[in-house]
């Protein structure tokens, strides 16, 4: 007492100091840097009369906006909003990274307006997802041709994979997948690209969640081939149960849905890793087997089974860098996750870069750019979906850090890595084919160039302390999610035996994913039974007068 009487000043930090640490700790990103946010989407229309047209005529519903992709190139930033409700007016969009350096800005279409216009198959997009660009500086868009969400889905457009050229702003090509390759239950959000020798040598793969099978497309050809019915691309039926956002729900039909592509190994070939949203396990496949359409019906032993992340591991979105770090969002832990390819795939060797309990509230989109650094979007789609969002709160946000900054000191800096040798095998070993004449006489682009790696040589600093071998523990205090304590693994892990799932491995899966499910949808004032016809988009009068006048 005779302290605090003479040191009064200090009763009250003391006081402070205690409430501080005895109060239910939150998790918050610290690496992540917030660099875009939106309380609701805004777009780019050509003036404000336009724009107050298509707010009266319901073209344009702000709070009907949800952004679910996200993709980085140059000057620009690429954000996907799916018209699963009225007042989309355009799905594939970018932020202009020069004149907007942060804050909450206006949506651009990409590449322009027409090419926006819902229900006109041939010459624009009705609804994208995940995106992707490649090497060659061409953006690869899958429409797939819908709008709606559930049971108000309707289909007045095919599925068709759409590519710009990032240099000219022009698409250069459309294909349509023929009807050999989708099913009644189709539903495909998610692109992985695939480049070899050269540009030609492209090809991509698309994720049939809904109507499980995996479908391959051939630059080269111009077509496609369909992967159908493997036990490998259907849902977990354990692992159906969602808790997000104080939200419980079930996703438990939703199969084969993130895909990612390792770095090419020595064979000249990728593994493609890919895992069902109702799923803690991942999958690999050599995309040598994917490249040939004459394996559709007689691979089912080339498919691989990995180890399970662990708990609490759903995730919708995932990429690896060239150097074999892969990054994964991790939906049920508001958190951004790790794993180095050449440490095996078990829950001791998985980390978490970041996790925020407020920004991170389904981290929908994860990439890795040209640059090595790291954009997450984040979308609070459950919420969207299910409940009501609060228009007065951010509930939008794009986050930013380098790739070496993120995974410093966590399981996945090499730096750490004291597990000896890279692992070994994971693909059962292909019979090697005769070297014939090239098939790739030319090249759309030149040669690739060298992409920049990360940095992990030493630092001038003392080296970090070795760093949790598992997922970070939940958090004891309420949070905006449910979330469990994830159990440490045994400190003698044999990891030798872990090698023998494991070779030069990489992933990247992408999505995001409620696509069967009753969806709670705010009151319209104007109920005209369902969905617009967005067919009829280019009859209203702000469009009409920016395209025909």
């Amino acid at each position: 007492m005779r302290f605090v009487q003479d040191k009064g000043c200090i009763l009250p930090l003391l006081l402070l100091l205690a409430t501080l640490l005895f109060a239910s700790p939150s998790w918050a990103a610290y690496k992540l840097q917030e660099r875009y946010s939106w309380n609701q989407l805004d777009f780019a229309f050509p003036n404000a009369r336009l724009k107050e047209q298509a707010l009266a005529s319901g073209d344009y519903i702000p709070q009907n906006g949800l952004p679910v992709g996200v993709e980085h190139f140059g000057n620009r930033l690429f954000v996907t909003v799916p018209r699963w409700r009225d007042g989309i007016p355009a799905t594939l969009t970018y932020i202009n990274m020069d004149h907007s350096l942060t804050g909450s800005p206006e949506l651009i279409p990409y590449p322009d307006w027409r090419a926006n216009t819902a229900g006109d198959c041939a010459n624009s997009i009705t609804t994208a997802y995940r995106i992707k660009v490649d090497e060659c500086g061409r953006l690869w868009v899958l429409d797939t041709g819908t709008v709606g969400i559930g049971n108000t889905t309707r289909n007045p457009c095919p599925y068709a994979v759409n590519v710009f050229d990032l240099t000219t702003d022009t698409r250069i090509r459309r294909y349509e997948l023929p009807a050999v390759d989708t099913n009644p239950n189709t539903f495909i959000a998610n692109i992985a690209v695939d480049i070899g020798k050269n540009c030609d040598d492209a090809y991509a793969y698309f994720a049939d969640e809904l109507g499980y099978g995996l479908i391959a497309y051939s630059w080269e050809l111009n077509k496609s081939w369909r992967f159908s019915a493997h036990s490998y691309f259907f849902p977990d039926p354990l692992r159906g149960d969602f808790n997000i956002a104080g939200i419980n729900f079930q996703w438990g039909e939703e199969g084969i849905f993130g895909m990612s592509l390792s770095p090419i190994r020595s064979d000249g070939f990728r593994t493609l890793y890919f895992s069902p949203l109702a799923s803690h396990r991942q999958f690999a496949v050599s995309t040598r087997i994917l490249r040939d359409e004459t394996r559709t019906e007689d691979s089912y032993h080339d498919f691989v089974a990995l180890d399970e992340r662990g708990p609490n591991a759903h995730t919708t979105s995932r990429v690896m860098s060239d150097d074999g770090v892969e990054l994964f969002n991790l939906i049920d832990q508001n958190a951004v996750g790790c794993w180095h390819s050449s440490m095996p795939y078990s829950p001791q060797f998985h980390g978490i870069v970041d996790r925020d309990d407020v920004g991170l509230v389904f981290p929908a989109d994860v990439k890795i750019d040209e640059n090595k650094n790291v954009w997450v979007l984040s979308d609070r789609m459950p919420v969207f979906l299910l409940s009501d969002l609060d228009y007065a709160d951010t509930n939008f946000r794009i986050y930013t850090a380098p790739l070496a900054t993120l995974v410093e000191n966590t399981v996945c800096d090499l730096r750490n890595n004291a597990y000896g040798p890279p692992n070994t095998v994971s693909i059962p070993k292909q019979p090697v084919l005769p070297i014939g004449p090239p098939l790739y006489t030319k090249q759309y682009r030149p040669a690739l160039p060298l992409k920049p790696q990360t940095s992990w040589g030493p630092s001038a600093s003392p080296q970090p302390l070795p760093p949790s071998r598992t997922y970070l523990p939940a958090n004891p205090g309420p949070v905006s999610t449910v979330s469990v304590t994830n159990t440490v693994g045994p400190a003698g892990v044999e990891v030798p035996k872990a090698y023998i799932f494991n070779q030069h491995n990489g992933i990247n899966y992408e999505s995001s994913g409620p696509h069967l499910f009753p969806t709670h949808q705010p009151m319209s004032p104007v109920q005209d039974g369902g969905l617009k016809t967005y067919v009829n988009a280019r009859q209203s009068g702000w469009w009409h007068h920016q395209h025909q006048g």
